[in-house]
């Protein structure tokens, strides 16, 4: 009788103390925790050992990757004791409270929220983990835009962020913006090239989405200079995706004046080996009875004077430097 009351107690000790294991909130989270969680607008995906909270509902935005600098907000739900604010240090590392060190950089923050859970349960500190994992802050992740803005800088991505909305944080393009707006992505290092025009339904089918740490450099349109007998001599930006003929040069020019010499106009053209100086008969272009070439970024078409002296003493290199300190036009005024 006495051993039946013996082992009758220990099954009582042994029912209780599991009893108190699986409601204990150090070591476990009981159904009640989780199905209020459910309840509350939060689904839980499993991969693994571990779960990573998520709201329902929420837009499933591209995959953000923890980096070198970043401040990590990682919480254990229902256990809040457990959670904190993580800077990344320069090798990728993070210290968490009782697992350690662990090697954050290049994960998502799902598979940073993975990985913690499975630490901690391995561990044996929580036995069915649910862990958020979110970046607050990105140290090194911005994206770079540079070249014919109004604001260059690093601005920080946050979500979903295409290339005009990165463009509208730097200030938008400058007048001497190029249309052709190069990108060069932070994940493989490969490059691609933008058209953003100022035709709005172009610009927005060829719009796409940036990454922290991508670098956009938005270059400086080619300027085609028109000197001489021009009613408005200077340089001109090649707006259109950077295509402008001899014709359209001298139209933005204002147009030749009376006493020009259209017979000896002149095409100074810089090449790798200096400049070439061509003449052309622009009274033939006129005509239609010659073609009107296509101008190149730092041409320079100088129109002389009809005077003798005009078209003789006016030498390459002294052309060369009247373009440099010429007036840049953005169109037609």
């Amino acid at each position: 009788m006495k051993s039946v009351k013996m082992k009758f107690m220990c099954i009582v000790v042994i029912l209780l103390f599991a009893i108190f294991i699986g409601r204990s909130p150090l070591f476990a989270q009981d159904a009640k925790t989780v199905h209020e969680a459910v309840d509350s607008g939060y689904l839980t995906s499993r991969s693994g050992a571990g779960q990573a909270v998520v709201p329902s509902g929420a837009m499933v935005e591209p995959l953000l990757h923890v980096g070198p600098g970043d401040l990590v907000e990682m919480k254990v739900f229902n256990i809040p004791e457990l959670g904190q604010d993580i800077r990344v240090n320069d090798q990728g590392d993070a210290s968490i409270n009782l697992i350690g060190g662990i090697h954050l950089a290049g994960l998502t923050t799902v598979q940073a929220q993975e990985l913690i859970a499975r630490r901690f349960q391995e561990g044996n500190f929580v036995l069915n983990p649910h862990v958020s994992v979110m970046i607050r802050e990105y140290g090194t992740q911005g994206v770079s835009v540079l070249g014919e803005v109004k604001n260059p800088g690093v601005y920080q991505v946050l979500g979903n962020r295409s290339l005009l909305d990165v463009l509208s944080l730097a200030g938008g393009t400058t007048p001497y913006a190029d249309s052709q707006v190069t990108i060069r992505r932070h994940a493989n290092g490969s490059v691609k090239s933008v058209r953003v025009t100022r035709d709005a339904s172009a610009s927005f089918s060829s719009d796409v989405e940036l990454q922290p740490g991508d670098k956009v450099i938005v270059p400086r349109a080619g300027i085609v200079y028109v000197l001489g007998d021009v009613d408005r001599a200077g340089g001109f930006i090649m707006h259109d995706d950077g295509r402008l003929t001899i014709l359209q040069a001298l139209a933005l020019a204002g147009g030749n004046t009376r006493t020009a010499s259209l017979s000896n106009t002149r095409l100074i053209r810089k090449t790798a080996n200096g400049y070439t100086d061509t003449t052309i008969s622009l009274s033939r272009i006129l005509k239609g009875s010659a073609a009107d070439s296509q101008l190149q970024p730092d041409d320079i078409l100088y129109i002389p004077n009809s005077a003798t002296k005009s078209v003789i003493y006016h030498t390459a290199p002294s052309i060369v430097t009247s373009a440099s300190t010429a007036a840049i036009y953005l169109g037609m005024m």
